[in-house]
């Protein structure tokens, strides 16, 4: 990446913290088989093992973790067998939970993007802990799901927020400054998943990625004080939005401060990237799984919208480029 770019896209992916860099490094050496039998697979093995548990405990999570190729992934281990009539989503999933479950019912949300209620019981509910697109963080603690399972899908959340009390939770590593190319299901009770492989307690195919294991615990175990500053950045940037006449999606809504979305009026989304890009700026329209085809949020229609590294410099660099692109929309 180009030094004199501004990176303002980690919702989609974050860089790699050092120490889990380090780590993966690290791991590089010991490239044995986890699933070997001989010496150096179960020196393999027992480094995935230990791997697992640190995950667990830094996430305060009692119950089983099955490593996958990121959340998508564990997204599908979780929801591709349950039948269609007892599970329930929200419009404003992932793009990776929407593709499977189609024909699953659809929870109302507010203006807020926030679920309204369940209207009748399901086996299980689908919903995002954080939206990938608003920020928005879902009460999940108060949501009415007349003893249907819950499935969080927390991969904004994961490492940022505490877990919710959720039966089934997918988190992907890259969001955290993990390496991207691995993630996890969390899932409290393994009956809930049908077998599908050979590893991971059989429930998923294919080698271990033991080096990409060992970084995602590295980087969980990572404290610091930067949600507390990402909050204070994201204030002076909704300040600065606003100024210039611009709207802050769900700004009335709970928010994560690592993530924000704004509209400006007669503009649009496609214009916006393609005049950031020019500047350096490196922004989304949308998630990182559909935005590359510069089509309308889904997230955004379904609320009733209208189509860590960062400093105060980046921000205040962003709000210009934001103000004059307005200005000349007007």
């Amino acid at each position: 990446m180009a030094a004199d770019r501004l990176y303002l896209d980690h919702a989609a992916t974050t860089p790699m913290a050092a120490a889990a860099k380090a780590a993966m490094i690290d791991a590089m050496d010991r490239w044995a088989n986890p699933s070997s039998p001989h010496a150096d697979g179960r020196a393999a093995r027992a480094a995935l093992e230990d791997a697992r548990g640190r995950i667990a405990d830094a996430l305060g999570w009692r119950g089983h973790v099955i490593f996958t190729s990121g959340a998508s992934e564990a997204i599908a281990l979780a929801l591709s067998h349950v039948p269609a009539a007892g599970l329930a989503t929200s419009p404003v999933e992932h793009d990776s939970v929407l593709r499977v479950t189609p024909a699953a019912e659809r929870l109302p949300v507010d203006a807020q993007g926030r679920v309204e209620r369940t209207p009748r019981p399901f086996r299980m509910i689908a919903v995002q802990h954080v939206n990938n697109e608003t920020g928005v963080i879902q009460p999940l603690g108060s949501l009415d799901r007349s003893g249907a399972l819950l499935f969080a899908d927390c991969a904004q959340s994961a490492g940022k927020l505490p877990l919710p009390d959720a039966d089934m939770i997918a988190i992907s590593a890259h969001k955290f400054g993990g390496p991207p190319g691995i993630g996890a299901l969390l899932v409290k009770d393994l009956a809930l998943l049908r077998p599908s492989g050979g590893q991971e307690q059989g429930y998923r195919a294919g080698t271990e990625n033991l080096p990409a294991a060992l970084a995602m615990a590295a980087a969980l175990e990572q404290r610091d004080d930067w949600l507390p500053r990402a909050e204070r950045l994201r204030a002076r940037l909704d300040s600065g939005i606003e100024q210039a006449g611009g709207e802050v999606i769900a700004s009335n809504a709970p928010r994560i401060a690592t993530i924000a979305s704004y509209r400006m009026p007669g503009v649009s989304a496609r214009a916006q990237l393609i005049q950031f890009d020019l500047a350096g700026i490196s922004v989304s329209a949308g998630s990182a799984c559909s935005s590359g085809s510069l089509k309308t949020s889904h997230v955004l229609n379904a609320m009733g919208c209208s189509a860590p590294a960062t400093t105060e410099a980046d921000v205040d660099r962003f709000l210009r480029h934001w103000t004059r692109l307005a200005e000349r929309g007007r």
